[in-house]
């Protein structure tokens, strides 16, 4: 774990030595906040609840996320210190987690900073505090399995540009699978699965502020899985 930490924090001063992550945070804040108060007329409503605010956001993250791990590991091939990073006393196991939290913290920071618009709600309406917690807990688990995603297919790509646009189609995959089982009509087993595979899916009852053990089981088994993935083939490039 010392050394996944050593990992993360040379990758956050990474981050935030350029403006990358500045801009990034700042379009997330900018463009999910016109969306509510602008398209969405939300105060024209005059409901105070967020939960389609909260079932916008694995749509967001489907491009959001790529633009911040597709430099993980394609950055450093480009850069040529791939190599270099994998002679580095720590395990494959520990290069991976320590790149997954960094690109974490940097997401967890946009999704902290967003915070400002329940508070600016809060002053004209009343927020159910237990339903907003189950919505930013989903939402950051969600966001912790799209990263983990993002690393895997940066792992594998030879630049960034492909990193991006691979994380990018697989993760709009993930999100809008459920909607292809809908336009089907499948039925039974066959939509159940998809329903299954589906990040926005697994979303939703957090986004009505529904804690449901189940989605917590698929954000982390999914978490796990792909990083698991990510450090298999960091270790399958590092003996070839």
């Amino acid at each position: 774990m010392k050394g996944s930490l050593s990992v993360a924090r040379r990758e956050i001063r990474s981050a935030f030595n350029s403006p990358v992550a500045y801009i990034l945070i700042g379009a997330f804040l900018v463009f999910t906040s016109v969306w509510l108060f602008v398209i969405q007329a939300f105060f024209v409503r005059g409901k105070a609840e967020l939960s389609a605010w909260f079932a916008l956001m694995p749509l967001v993250f489907c491009f959001l996320i790529p633009s911040v791990t597709m430099r993980s590991w394609a950055e450093e091939r480009r850069l040529g210190t791939y190599e270099l990073l994998l002679t580095l006393p720590f395990t494959e196991a520990e290069l991976v987690i320590g790149k997954f939290l960094a690109s974490l913290v940097v997401l967890g920071l946009a999704l902290l900073l967003s915070l400002g618009v329940p508070l600016s709600i809060s002053l004209v309406g009343r927020l159910d505090l237990g339903v907003l917690v189950s919505q930013y807990t989903g939402t950051l688990l969600m966001v912790a399995a799209s990263i983990a995603i993002g690393e895997w297919v940066s792992s594998l790509a030879k630049n960034q540009v492909s990193a991006f646009v691979g994380a990018t189609l697989l993760l709009l995959l993930f999100v809008l699978v459920d909607k292809v089982g809908s336009f089907l009509q499948a039925q039974g087993l066959v939509a159940s699965l998809l329903n299954w595979l589906s990040l926005a899916f697994h979303n939703q009852g957090f986004a009505r502020g529904v804690l449901d053990t189940r989605d917590l089981a698929f954000y982390l088994v999914l978490t796990t899985f792909f990083l698991y993935l990510t450090a298999w083939n960091v270790r399958r490039r590092k003996w070839s």
